[in-house]
């Protein structure tokens, strides 16, 4: 039965929205079937003790999703690009997933207000500012920005496993939350090189960077 929920959750999380041009009632349908059924997989396991930093690190992600979000949706409105449409869709299931963990453990959610562009962590602040700053500068440096997220996000992610986090809830929804992020450094890539661009990691070594590339996109 878990795994069978993991992979109901995975599906809303990382293949519907990257399949959907606009939502509908049908999609609309499974996202909240599938949402429910995740809810019920985190509360099917047992509640760890919560350390400060997974603390730390559950505050911090729910506003790294939120900024991915809110940058995409800025610049859909500014190159009306349906990539950074289709990837902001897929960013509100990785915020909802964090969400669901700080209510779990109880702990006040720093993007409460959901206020687009404003964040309580001043670093991810500053983040939003320059990344939409660089992304206003063309289409091509738009989708650079894209890319650029979705390799921060995955080597804040992997430390996290790494050495912040061990309760099993948290690491079922960081490891889907990463496989997600993959998945859309491979769209915005892709789409660069539809633009004629080949492009350069900024973030990630090139070793790590080739191993996403190529292979494929993650589907389960």
């Amino acid at each position: 039965m878990l795994n069978a929920m993991k992979t109901l959750f995975l599906y809303i999380l990382i293949v519907l929205p990257l399949s959907i041009i606009s939502c509908n009632s049908k999609n609309d349908e499974i996202i909240r079937a599938t949402e429910n059924a995740f809810i019920k997989m985190i509360a099917s396991l047992p509640l760890e003790p919560l350390n400060d930093a997974e603390k730390s690190s559950l505050l911090f992600m729910r506003e790294e999703e939120k900024l991915a979000r809110d940058v995409y949706d800025y610049l859909y409105l500014k190159w009306s690009l349906q990539i950074f449409d289709n990837i902001s869709t897929s960013e509100q299931p990785h915020m909802d997933a964090i969400l669901e963990l700080l209510n779990r453990y109880e702990l006040e959610d720093p993007a409460k207000q959901d206020e687009s562009g404003s964040f309580v962590n001043s670093d991810l602040q500053k983040l939003y500012t320059d990344l939409t700053k660089v992304g206003t500068t063309s289409i091509v440096d738009a989708l650079k920005v894209g890319a650029a997220i979705e390799e921060i996000d995955i080597l804040d992610l992997n430390n996290a496993l790494d050495v912040d986090v061990d309760n099993q809830d948290i690491t079922i929804v960081y490891e889907n939350l990463m496989k997600g992020s993959r998945n859309h450094l491979r769209s915005f890539v892709k789409t660069l090189g539809n633009q004629g661009v080949i492009y350069q990691p900024q973030y990630l070594t090139k070793e790590e960077y080739d191993a996403i590339i190529n292979s494929d996109m993650e589907r389960r």
